[in-house]
């Protein structure tokens, strides 16, 4: 209970309080940032700690040399708490390849593993150059000669940095890094000033605030590398990681104080005293999942890696492009379909077939926006629990105005057990077989069906009262169960779904047995419905 949690068990609970109220906050608000999965560049292993090298891109992956290799597992992300003593074929966390550094040779080119030194069969990755591209620094894992070894307990390998400089083509043999120490702490996620003075790394060495704390130190005259100063400013009792410099901003991420889960990233003014005015960069930049190796291209552009729902594998890399100003935007509201009122905390989410999906919660009216693109085509969906979906396609494809294009979404209630008429599904005399007019209406149940992956149904089919008793509960039956397959044939689960025939035995008006009605009234009988059994 409350009352009996310490202060730092009160902070915690208040850290998650703010950060579901800062959620909310920066859904509703999203940056003006477009995100793109890098598909081209992403496996369904862990890819991440994207890097422009060249005319290309350097990244970090476990998939094989190939690019295939097994899905699933932990993520492989370089650990800091050591690990067993490693296997030379399959790292002991995932089960997947060991982490590699490969490149794509210009954009669109093809992907192949970095040519360099490493002295080691483990883990390599996250490097970081200097501006001419001459010096490199990486972090690995290697097995160090004189392993420290405790009887009956397997031994732990720390993650280390190393350095390597480049004559022609070919990369040095690796220079260990002043704060390597492999038996006692980990050093790594390097990262190399513009002016190649300054050095900073993660490292959960004894000494710093808790987790991995960031650390910087400078160049020396004779070229080493000075004394280790902890970023204080920056640091917590988390864990911070990722450090980037870029345009007068240091970029990192940290799970620590007010997030949307997991790491998020952040940003930092760095002055002469130091960095200042940490701010998170919200969302959609950040997510409930980790976010981290943020890496700016530019002033309003670059990469970055995160596991968020909707990527190709655990760990996926992802490029954004942040607009100057507005251009174009829909905005509208979401409303209770039966009663026609505003509903407020529905979850919006605008889709693009070659972009990230971004969501934003409606505000107390029902309201919600979003930033467009130009020439590009888009569906937003409205979800709301206990309530049916509702769905709109939007264009901005040949719009010569920048107003804004204003649709509103109307979710339908959900009542367990309440029929649904499904409009139009017509049957041919004596037969069950699905047609071309019925399959449009079906289509339609399929989509709620794929936009409500919740919800478990039943499907009816009826007849009038005309004709034997008997019969007319088998042709329903049939009837109803030729529906549902054609349902089950486009993906839905059939345990979500089941067939039942009605005959007569449930008409809608007084046409039952012997009472004169006319072909309307009767039609009124012959009808297909589903009604929502669970949720």
């Amino acid at each position: 209970s409350l009352k009996d949690a310490g202060p730092e068990q009160l902070t915690q609970i208040a850290n998650w309080k703010n950060s579901c109220d800062s959620a909310v906050k920066w859904m509703r608000s999203p940056k003006t940032v477009s995100i793109t999965n890098e598909k081209a560049l992403n496996s369904a292993q862990s890819d991440w700690a994207p890097v422009p090298y060249g005319s290309g891109l350097l990244f970090t992956s476990d998939r094989t040399a190939g690019g295939a290799g097994k899905a699933g597992g932990s993520r492989p992300f370089l650990k800091f708490d050591g690990s067993r003593m490693p296997d030379r074929d399959t790292y002991g966390w995932s089960g997947n390849g060991y982490l590699r550094i490969y490149q794509r040779q210009g954009e669109g080119g093809g992907i192949v593993p970095f040519a360099m030194r490493t002295g080691s069969d483990y883990h390599v990755g996250s490097p970081t150059f200097s501006a001419d591209e001459r010096e490199m620094y990486f972090t690995l894992t290697r097995i160090p000669k004189n392993m420290d070894r405790v009887k009956g307990a397997p031994s732990t390998i720390n993650i280390e940095i190393y350095g390597s400089r480049r004559e022609g083509d070919t990369w040095s043999e690796p220079e260990a890094f002043r704060y390597n120490s492999v038996q006692e702490w980990s050093v790594g996620d390097p990262f190399l000033s513009a002016d190649g003075k300054t050095l900073f790394f993660v490292s959960n060495k004894p000494g710093g605030k808790g987790g991995t704390d960031i650390y910087f130190c400078e160049r020396t005259g004779d070229g080493k590398w000075g004394e280790a100063t902890n970023l204080a400013a920056v640091n917590s009792a988390g864990n911070e990681r990722s450090p980037v410099v870029h345009d007068g901003y240091l970029y990192f991420s940290t799970d620590s104080g007010i997030g949307m889960g997991g790491l998020d990233i952040h940003r930092a003014k760095m002055g002469s005293g130091g960095p200042s005015g940490i701010e998170n960069l919200g969302y959609p930049i950040n997510s409930p999942q980790d976010d981290f190796a943020f890496r700016p291209t530019g002033r309003l552009e670059g990469y970055f890696a995160s596991n968020r729902d909707g990527g190709l594998g655990q760990d996926d890399i992802y490029s954004f492009i942040e607009r100057e100003r507005l251009k174009l935007l829909v905005q509208g509201r979401v409303f209770n379909k039966e009663t026609n009122m505003p509903l407020p905390d529905a979850v919006v989410t605008l889709g693009r077939a070659d972009g990230t999906p971004v969501m934003v919660q409606t505000d107390g009216e029902g309201r919600f926006r979003f930033d467009l693109d130009e020439n590009s085509d888009y569906q937003l969906l409205a979800e709301r629990t206990n309530f049916r979906s509702d769905r709109a396609d939007i264009t901005t494809k040949g719009l010569k105005s920048a107003a804004p294009i204003e649709r509103s979404l109307y979710l339908t209630p959900i009542v367990i057990d309440r029929p649904i008429r499904i409009e139009n599904i017509y049957y041919d005399f004596d037969k069950a077989n699905i047609r071309k007019d019925a399959a449009v209406e079906l289509d339609k149940l399929v989509a709620i069906m794929r936009e409500n992956p919740t919800i478990w149904i039943e499907l009816g089919s009826h007849t009038d009262s005309r004709g034997n008793d008997q019969y007319n509960q088998w042709l329903s039956q049939r009837r109803a169960n030729s529906a549902v397959q054609y349902i089950i044939d486009r993906g839905i689960d059939k345990s979500r779904i089941t067939a039942r025939g009605y005959g007569e035995s449930v008409p809608v008006n007084r046409c039952t047995n012997g009472v004169k009605c006319s072909e309307a009234d009767h039609q009124l009988n012959r009808r297909t419905e589903f009604r929502i059994v669970k949720q």
